[in-house]
């Protein structure tokens, strides 16, 4: 068997991950996120979705409702998701942050979820292929004067993540952090008029250099550590709800009292739309709050545009966008496609399942399974079946713990049969995932198979039924 067989050296692969944040301002899901996700995009062929949403409805009645079912959001993300293979790796909660993780199922084998201590953002560790990786999902201090707030909670946020196991490195340490969320930094400086006729315009480099987080970034070398794409879209911040339009909610007539007392009322013509007047003082500007940032540990700092100069993990840039279709909130949702390429430190599962016959409606399915020399199995440890298309690791139809039902075993190899007999007849495909205890984590999974029904079986010349599988 494969895993028992001596192990090659692993070859490169390159993993497609696109990672999403969204302030979503207490709206449901909207009809459609094919654009978001990049479901018509046919040049991507994605392995790993990661979704960071901040100001989910956090009502009281929310949170009760979230805690007995699936918030709409991950509902609604699975939905589409499951169809093409992906199952939910994890899912946090923290009160109006909510941080999604997606990845096509025959990556599971090689993802471990790493518990961290309480801290006051949306952070999971995670083992990929044998390293080490961060995402951080946050939604930091708003308004233009809390700059020095917002910088004091990013070197907190570093500062206090601790992981429970032992021998997990600190976050500096891991491989990639990826880091996103509702940043709000802010535009300093220019004034409302020049912000907008340059976002107008399309001159959106005019603006970087006052832009709070790129000025914080040539001060502080921590946060010079963590790399941006180009901001070559529109501030995504702050918009009204259900249109293109930025903020307008201050809108003012030639004659108000306000303007009469000598407040600064400006003139604007935005959007090809009708000239307007408001009140400066109580608007907006617009901003690029919503951000998506990434630190390499194992790549030079200025490579990740260079594939010629790639290491055995390196990551690339292959798109940094905003998604103006969208309107439920006052913030546009902002994403980035990377292509991560590694060296896989670990190539071959730790349980290299396979079903056995016959698999028919009218037996137990025996399974066999070989464990890896360096595994560490748990009474608790359990084997699910599951229909392919499965939304996440509780979607199975049935299970076995791996000590129970138990037919025979060695050293690496057992055997354990699992009762299908509940389960109708269908043409639909199957898999086997073994979930390990220790590592609350999938650490095998078997191909797809079907499990023909008793109909099928036909008689060999002996008089002995033969599975069909």
């Amino acid at each position: 068997m494969e895993a028992m067989s001596p192990r090659t050296e692993p070859r490169c692969r390159t993993l497609s991950i696109h990672v999403v944040t969204w302030n979503v301002a207490s709206a449901a899901p909207p009809p459609d996120l094919s654009d978001l996700l990049q479901l018509n995009n046919l040049n991507l062929d994605l392995d790993i979705y990661v979704i960071g949403l901040q100001e989910l409805n956090c009502g009281i009645m929310s949170l009760l409702s979230d805690t007995a079912f699936e918030d709409p959001w991950s509902s609604y993300f699975m939905d589409v998701l499951s169809p093409l293979s992906f199952v939910k790796v994890s899912s946090v909660r923290m009160q109006g942050l909510l941080l999604l993780i997606f990845a096509k199922y025959q990556h599971l084998p090689f993802i471990q979820v790493l518990s961290t201590k309480s801290t006051p953002t949306g952070l999971f560790g995670y083992w990929l292929y044998g390293y080490y990786v961060s995402i951080i999902n946050c939604h930091l201090p708003p308004h233009m004067a809390n700059n020095d707030q917002r910088l004091e909670h990013f070197d907190r946020i570093l500062e206090m993540q601790n992981f429970e196991a032992q021998d997990t490195p600190n976050i500096l340490d891991h491989d990639l952090i990826l880091w996103f969320g509702d940043m709000n930094f802010r535009i300093e400086d220019f004034g409302l008029h020049f912000v907008r006729e340059s976002i107008k315009n399309q001159r959106y480099s005019d603006l970087w250099e006052k832009d709070q987080l790129s000025i914080a970034k040539r001060h502080d070398p921590l946060l010079r550590e963590f790399q941006e794409g180009s901001l070559l879209f529109p501030p995504t911040y702050k918009f009204d709800k259900n249109s293109n339009n930025y903020d307008t909610r201050s809108m003012k007539g030639q004659n108000t009292p306000g303007a009469q007392r000598g407040r600064d009322v400006a003139t604007y013509h935005f959007w090809n739309g009708p000239s307007i007047r408001f009140l400066n003082e109580k608007k907006r500007k617009p901003a690029w709050t919503d951000r998506i940032l990434w630190r390499l540990k194992r790549q030079s700092q200025t490579d990740f545009q260079t594939p010629e100069l790639s290491a055995p993990f390196a990551l690339f840039l292959r798109s940094y966008v905003s998604h103006m279709v969208y309107t439920i909130s006052d913030h546009k949702p902002v994403t980035c496609t990377f292509d991560l390429e590694l060296k896989p430190l670990v190539s071959a599962p730790l349980i290299t399942l396979l079903p056995e016959g016959p698999c028919t409606m009218e037996n137990d399915l025996l399974i066999s399974y070989c464990l890896a020399a360096d595994f560490l199995s748990s009474p608790w440890d359990w084997i699910g079946l599951y229909k392919v298309g499965l939304r996440h690791i509780n979607d199975y139809v049935s299970y076995v713990w791996v000590k129970d039902n138990q037919v025979s075993f060695s050293d690496r190899l057992n055997q354990v049969y699992i009762d299908i007999s509940d389960i109708p007849e269908t043409e639909d495909q199957f898999l086997l995932f073994y979930y390990s205890n220790n590592l609350h984590s999938v650490v095998g999974i078997s191909k797809p198979f079907k499990i023909q029904p008793f109909s099928f079986l036909e008689e060999d010349p002996l008089d002995e039924a033969q599975p069909q599988i």
